[in-house]
Parts: C-alpha cells; structure tokens; sequence
C-alpha cells in the first residue's frame, strides 16, 4: 500500500504545468478519502486524475478492514468503516456495482444485527433500501429481513413482511426467482403453523364449557387450511425440508389426515429426487412408531438409516427390534449394528451397547459354530484397531475408577476377543476379585473355557 501511495505522489509531481481551465479543475488536488481508524497512510490527498483501478485498490484494503473488524468483533469500528465503503456504489461499472451492492448487504445486516447499540427501525430503514438497489436479490433480503425480525421476537411484522414480498412481481425477475418465492410463502407457512400452535396451546387450557373455544377452534382450522397450502408447495420441491416436513406432518396428525402423512414422509424418505436425508428416515420411522406400524416397516425405516449413519442414536431401537425377529439373517444384521455402534467414539462408554454385545456374544459361543463365522467376520475388520481404541490398559484403569458397570460388560468382551493375556482383562480381573471375588473367579473360567475362540478369531 505504501508503494501505492508513493506512485500516487509521483503522479501528481509530475503532472505538466501547461493546463487548459479544464484540466487544472480536473487536477486540482482535493480532500483525501477519509477511512475512520485506518492506517494512517490511507489519509491522503488523491488527485482527481488517479485511475480507477487504484481508486478501487484502496477500497479493497477497505473491505479487507471491514473483514479483520468483524472477525474481531469490532461492530462499531466496522460500522465506521462502512460508511467510508459505501462510496463503490458510485462505481458506474455495472459489472462492478453489483457485486458491491452484495457485499455491502450482507456486511451491513451483518453489523446491524451485531451492533449492541442497532434497533429494530435501523434494521427495517436498512433493508428497505438494500431491496430497492437491486431486484435480483429482492427475495433474498426480504427473507433475512423476515429472519432477523423473528430472531428479535418481532413475529408479527415478520408475518406482514411475507405477505408484502409474497405478491412482490417484477417482470422476468419474478419467474427467474420462483424458488426463493416458493421459500417465502414456506416460512409464512410455518408463521402461520407457529400461530396454530400457540392456539392450540390456549385452547388445552380452556374450560370444556367455555364460549371461548368455538372461536378458537376456526381459527385455528384457519391457520391450519393457510400453514398447509403454503407448507406442501416448498416440500413437493427437491431438497432438504425438515423443519418444513415436520410442522407439515404435525398439524396432518392433528387433524387425523395419517394417509396423506404416511405419504408425505415416505416420500420425502425415498424419492430419489430428494437428496440423501438421514432425517427423512427418522421422521418416517417416528411417525410408524407412533401409529404402532408393523415391526417389518419400522425396520425397514431403521436399515436403511444404519446404513447412512451407522452411530445414530437410534440404533439401540433397531437392535432390539432386530432381537424380536426370529429370522437368522435379522440376527446377523444385529451383531452387525452393535459392533458398528461401538465403532464411534461416542459410544465407547455405553453400558448398554457393551451389555448387547456381551449377551449376544455369550449366545453365540454357546450356539455351536453356527453362528460363529458372523462373529469371526466382524471382528476381522476391527482386530487391528479396536484393542487400542477399547481394551488399552489406560482405559483399564480409567474404566475401573470411573465406571464398574461399564468395565464389567468390556472386560468379558476383552477376554472374549482378545484371550485371557490381554491388558484390559488381566487388569480389571485382578481388581475385580479384590471387591467380588466370586463374579470375577467365574469371569475368569468362562473366559478360560473359551480360550480356543481367540485362537480361532486371530486365524487369517
């Protein structure tokens, strides 16, 4: 920047001194840009001749400025600098105006939502204008412009706001933003679904017998008819719709509508329009669950989001409902999720996920071979990783002093799979038998009875 100003300087000492009237005006020297609290060598006094690529240099220093200032949350130093910024709009490069007019929205509303001393009037004066600058973003700040006034418990004019940038028509423009459109009169939708919600909320505190109730019953029938108009166009869309999907399926459920539901969330669950959703299944799986749907079409919901996130919570639900089923195959696919649960981090000390695969593991030892090949397959995955990732004797100790109940069901597993030598097993069974002598000592013998199962799990 100092090379900058140096040859700005230079520029201005060389100029010729044989000028027409004209060109000494268009020369003459005038008051530096003042940038509040920049760098020093910012205030200058630029000649009127400079070119507008250096013009434009020192307002990307500026910007640049105004980006340290947010990341450091500096919001009135931001705000000074810019009004200093503003100054590119006069740029009369379209090309360039346009990207700046972006910047100077999402910085702005940016700084005024930061700002502790900004108000609601400020935020609502600053849209206006910003929407009024460019109608290829129209839709766009209308509905931040409606974010921020929900985020500030403004929900009513958040409300009308909708309604006027909902019938907003420009022309091509209009079609051109038809999907931001279509967001609009969701979130209206879903204002309108919160009203409902708080209606209903009134209405369970009211008397049986109050006059009151009729009243509140159609207007809330009236809610619902606009919240699921608006609500079913945005979710026949391709895309990721949950808060949309949810509140949809909610007032279906309410009014017993279950078919149209069951149809909604399965859809949105297997349409392969949509983009993969680990959401969709739960919302779907939710929704059987509630209407206590066949065992089959909830585990079918549940595998398929296995096999998308294969450590959700959920997955304790599918096991046990995979435990219920008589089919083998449904039995191999159980010791498949337990162990692939225990594979994340945020299940390593969950009492009940170790106690699955204890009990499941005791059962296939005591079933013969025929089930052992499904162990056998599933530890070759996780022999090299998981003595480090569970069974150190680090987490021995720290097992043992934090949490008993967890390291009686590892430390079976540890023996199990790894043999009797083990660290984790050596460990937590020669304290264990300082506290329960006899759990321990017949820890040990099962342990020792089924030796041959490490023998046989560390063949290749």
């Amino acid at each position: 920047m100092d090379n900058f100003v140096e040859e700005l300087r230079q520029e201005t000492r060389w100029l010729p001194t044989e000028e027409t009237e004209d060109e000494s005006v268009t020369n003459a020297v005038v008051p530096g840009i003042y940038l509040p609290l920049l760098p020093k060598h910012f205030n200058h006094p630029t000649n009127m001749a400079v070119k507008s690529s250096e013009f434009q240099k020192v307002k990307e220093d500026c910007l640049c400025c105004i980006q340290d200032a947010l990341l450091q949350s500096q919001w009135q130093r931001a705000a000074e600098l810019m009004i200093s910024y503003l100054e590119i709009l006069e740029n009369t490069s379209s090309e360039k105006r346009v990207p700046s007019q972006e910047e100077i929205w999402r910085i702005g509303t940016e700084i005024l939502q930061q700002h502790p001393r900004s108000n609601i009037d400020e935020i609502n004066y600053f849209a206006d204008r910003m929407k009024s600058l460019g109608v290829k973003r129209y839709l766009k700040i209308s509905l931040e412009h409606a974010f921020h006034l929900l985020c500030s418990g403004f929900v009513d004019e958040a409300y009308q706001n909708l309604i006027l940038t909902e019938s907003w028509r420009y022309g091509e423009e209009t079609v051109a933003q038809e999907k931001e459109l279509k967001l609009v009169q969701a979130y209206k939708g879903l204002i309108d679904y919160y009203m409902w919600l708080k209606k209903k909320t009134d209405l369970l505190e009211l008397d049986e017998d109050s006059c009151t109730q009729t009243s509140l019953q159609q207007e809330m029938q009236r809610l619902y008819q606009q919240a699921k108009v608006s609500l079913r166009e945005i979710i026949r869309i391709p895309g990721v719709w949950d808060p949309f999907v949810i509140c949809y399926v909610d007032l279906l459920e309410h009014y017993e509508e279950y078919e149209e539901a069951r149809e909604v969330l399965s859809d949105y669950a297997y349409n392969s329009k949509f983009p993969s959703n680990p959401n969709a299944h739960v919302y779907y799986y939710q929704f059987l669950k509630r209407r206590r749907e066949s065992r089959k079409a909830q585990i079918s919901a549940l595998q398929i989001l296995h096999e998308l996130v294969p450590s959700h919570e959920l997955m304790l639900e599918f096991y046990n409902l995979l435990k219920k089923s008589k089919k083998r195959k449904k039995h191999k696919l159980q010791l498949k999720v337990i162990f692939a649960v225990l594979d994340f981090a945020v299940w390593k000390e969950n009492v009940k996920a170790w106690s699955y695969l204890a009990k499941q593991t005791v059962e296939i030892l005591q079933n013969s071979d025929k089930q052992f090949h499904w162990l056998k397959k599933e530890w070759d995955i996780r022999k090299h990783w998981w003595p480090a990732f569970h069974f150190s004797l680090y987490l021995a100790k720290r097992n043992w002093q934090e949490n008993k109940k967890l390291t009686c069901e590892k430390v079976l597993i540890a023996g199990i799979l790894l043999g009797k030598d083990c660290k984790y097993f050596k460990y937590v069974s020669k304290e264990g038998c300082k506290v329960q002598k006899k759990k321990f000592r017949q820890l040990k013998k099962f342990v020792k009875e089924h030796s041959w199962v490490g023998l046989r799990l560390a063949d290749t």
